[in-house]
């Protein structure tokens, strides 16, 4: 069952959604999508179908994506894989989370999905753990994040074939580690994460 009625859309407040994709995975950068948007204001059928984007299909989630930056304020950052390995990649998200929100130029506060706020924002902050099933902002940011890395993802796969990124995404599956194995890391491949595909 999705998180959001419409029927309630007036419930919910006008506020920024934040979240990032491609924290936890071994390669690539960590892409953060800051939306904004009056939940009374979607189209019903939208804002019922939003959800965390890992509960969605990647089919459902391209059809989403587009409809998100049409009827909302969408903005994205990313934390490339140079970044991560100098700062580590929670400072690298969140790093990319006060950019991708700066970069919408909008005063509201800001709802991002975890534990942690990103230090530095000039506007009231607050995490929720689970949040892309409470905040329908935070799961329109986690749904386009999602699309925008996938895609960059997919891109990657081409150049580098044998480590299966069109499937994984770079995240540490058996196939993806085999492949670090047998061939090594790329310059997309993160560093600081060597111990974790071993």
């Amino acid at each position: 069952m999705r998180p959001f009625d419409a029927r309630h859309a007036a419930r919910y407040p006008v506020l920024i959604g934040c979240d990032e994709v491609g924290r936890g995975a071994l390669c690539g950068p960590v892409i953060v999508a800051a939306v904004h948007f009056d939940p009374a204001a979607l189209p019903p059928d939208l804002l019922e179908a939003l959800d965390d984007s890992k509960r969605l299909d990647a089919p459902t989630r391209e059809r989403l994506a587009p409809r998100i930056m049409e009827a909302g304020r969408v903005a994205l950052a990313g934390g490339s894989r140079d970044l991560i390995d100098r700062i580590n990649v929670r400072a690298a998200t969140l790093d990319a989370m006060r950019r991708a929100v700066m970069r919408l130029g909008i005063d509201a506060t800001v709802a991002v999905d975890g534990r942690d706020v990103p230090p530095g924002l000039p506007l009231p902050c607050r995490a929720y753990v689970g949040g892309d099933r409470l905040v329908p902002q935070i799961a329109a940011s986690s749904i386009v994040a999602k699309v925008v890395r996938d895609r960059l993802m997919r891109a990657l796969a081409r150049r580098h074939p044998a480590y299966a990124w069109e499937r994984n995404v770079g995240y540490g599956t058996a196939a993806h580690r085999a492949a670090m194995a047998s061939l090594g890391v790329t310059r997309h491949h993160r560093l600081s994460f060597k111990s974790r595909a071993s």
